[in-house]
């Protein structure tokens, strides 16, 4: 009995050191969730309940700017339904088109090095270098691409200029910067183990069935990373879409010029371009803020889906 008395206050301190060493190794991690996510986050609910002006103090006025965005907001809806048009089908596209790009790579006897760098190039592009080397590509008048496509005989479409073009633009843009899936996909069908493609062949298997039983598998929990990743992404969609609006809209950008995002007929607006329209044009801070809260949201509910097992794309024993 006394040996237990006596061990117990060693024992405590021991749990201590091991839980202030534990907190030690933690607080970088906890400083910058902190500082980045933890505060702004707050902050953004604060001022969602403000009017606030960036100028003046902040003043309480209860629910009307969440009111204002939901009930009386003109252009809440487009940009919303433009932001998770551009989630489903880019996200998909992406994916679709990263994991097939992998496995023609993984599968090509010679020349690897060469289709790898070329599929990867252009993902190092600066966002706004490459979205203006593209919109003039695409220029309806003068881009390269339709003129192309007239010499075929193909009625080239008006790409940014159109509303019914400008998303399927995006997309392609997108498309083109399609390296770090590439990448990431290349590794993970490299890491699928042979003896199971050898065991399969054995069987009998064809390419589809050796995809399906043995490749999938395997890289379902990176095709689940993609997509998450992607969602998150693309709920913050702002550069490409605004570069290219103005650029295709031919209005000329110097000092001072406010233009209002979402060129042609608000087809490119997103969430984030109208979170940046409010808050730092119109200095409706408040408004900003209840965009960004609802657009954080969604990305957590539809990131949540993904993530169940049985919404997701993990199977039960991943």
């Amino acid at each position: 009995m006394a040996t237990m008395t006596t061990d117990a206050p060693a024992l405590r301190r021991k749990h201590l050191r091991r839980r202030l060493s534990t907190l030690g190794f933690l607080s970088p991690w906890l400083v910058g969730f902190t500082v980045f996510f933890g505060y702004p986050l707050i902050a953004t609910v604060y001022f969602s309940f403000m009017h606030y002006n960036q100028i003046k103090a902040p003043t309480f006025v209860g629910l009307r700017n969440w009111r204002y965005v939901l009930e009386q907001m003109p252009l809440f809806g487009p940009a919303l339904w433009n932001t998770l048009w551009l989630v489903v089908v880019m996200v998909a596209l992406r994916v679709v088109f990263g994991l097939g790009i992998g496995l023609l790579i993984t599968k090509i006897k010679s020349g690897v090095g060469f289709f790898r760098t070329a599929f990867y190039l252009p993902y190092l592009a600066p966002p706004v270098a490459a979205t203006v080397a593209f919109v003039f590509l695409l220029n309806p008048a003068s881009g390269p691409v339709n003129g192309i496509l007239g010499k075929v005989g193909i009625d080239a479409p008006n790409w940014f200029n159109d509303p019914a073009w400008a998303k399927p633009s995006l997309v392609l843009l997108s498309l083109w910067g399609i390296g770090d899936l590439m990448v990431i996909f290349m590794a993970a069908l490299l890491d699928v183990p042979k003896e199971q493609y050898e065991a399969a062949e054995l069987d009998g298997a064809g390419a589809f069935t050796k995809f399906r039983y043995v490749t999938w598998p395997s890289i379902t929990p990176i095709v689940m990373f993609a997509v998450v990743t992607g969602v998150v992404q693309t709920m913050q969609h702002y550069t490409q879409a605004l570069v290219a609006g103005k650029l295709a809209s031919g209005v000329s950008i110097g000092p001072g010029t406010v233009i209002q995002p979402g060129y042609p007929d608000h087809s490119t607006l997103t969430v984030p371009q109208l979170v940046y329209s409010l808050g730092f044009q119109n200095f409706n801070t408040g408004a900003a803020c209840v965009l960004s809260l609802v657009l954080f949201a969604i990305a957590m509910a539809v990131t949540t889906l993904l993530m169940r097992r049985r919404a997701g794309l993990l199977s039960a024993d991943d």
